[in-house]
């Protein structure tokens, strides 16, 4: 059966109402995850931790994404913050929940420490990590969080044992460049497989994303789908999806006209 665009829609969770007063992102939300991805018509989920929320058990949380095609659940949440058991806790989850098809690994760089470390883990952690995320025989897809800003940085050693990188452009301001941007990753990582990101919000300029913003990143992803140098795209996210943002409503009108198109 040929694939649908809306399959390879995706879209970033985090628990209700995480952006409240962030971001000068004044008005609550009631948005869970599971009401963000129904409310935006995306069939896959990437369930995010952010401040430690959502809290253990993850199972009830997960109930609520039974009826959805794949949930990817973080092993490294927001702000690069992993607890030491995280890959075990996430390999009983995936054992009860079989539409888990992969682990996250968010805000996985940063600026080297003064242990001399840029990532949450090291290669060859990253690799062991991977070496374990085998469910029932199936081999689980580790994923990865890479920005525009950090294109030069020596993140190879990491990368490669990752299954797919999600590309994030930080500043809308800085879209121009996504172009040029995105055959720089593909020449540095050939091997990969690609996911484009998204934002339904300019967290980097702190603001409402223009429609006319959303619109060309979308439409430049949905060229790159249909030619095969992405395997999909991620919007971000499911707490901002009932604040009647522009963007969002953009985004949700556009998914449910192109998502029956087949690829």
């Amino acid at each position: 059966m040929a694939k649908k665009v809306k399959d390879k829609l995706w879209v970033w969770a985090h628990e209700t109402n995480s952006h409240h007063k962030l971001w000068n992102i004044e008005t609550p939300s009631r948005m869970t995850p599971a009401e963000g991805a129904y409310y935006l018509g995306t069939p896959n989920l990437i369930m995010v931790r952010f401040n430690d929320i959502p809290a253990r058990p993850y199972d009830e949380h997960m109930i609520a994404m039974r009826p959805l095609q794949q949930v990817v659940w973080s092993i490294v949440g927001a702000s690069g913050v992993s607890a030491s058991d995280e890959v075990d806790e996430f390999l009983a989850l995936a054992t009860k929940f079989p539409n888990i098809s992969g682990a996250m690994m968010d805000d996985f760089l940063h600026p080297v420490d003064e242990n001399g470390k840029m990532a949450t883990f090291t290669p060859e952690e990253v690799r062991g990590v991977r070496e374990r995320l085998v469910v029932g025989g199936k081999q689980l897809d580790l994923w990865v969080v890479l920005y525009d800003y950090q294109l030069d940085w020596p993140f190879e050693p990491y990368f490669e044992h990752c299954d797919v990188t999600t590309f994030w452009t930080w500043n809308a301001k800085d879209l121009g460049a996504l172009e040029t941007n995105f055959e720089k990753l593909e020449q540095k990582m050939p091997y990969s497989r690609k996911v484009l990101g998204i934002y339904m919000y300019d967290y980097g300029e702190n603001k409402p994303m223009p429609v006319e913003t959303i619109q060309g990143q979308s439409e430049l992803g949905l060229r790159w789908l249909r030619e095969g140098r992405i395997e999909g795209m991620i919007f971000l996210a499911t707490c901002i999806c009932d604040l009647e943002l522009e963007a969002v409503e953009w985004a949700r009108q556009w998914i449910a006209r192109v998502g029956e198109e087949e690829l």
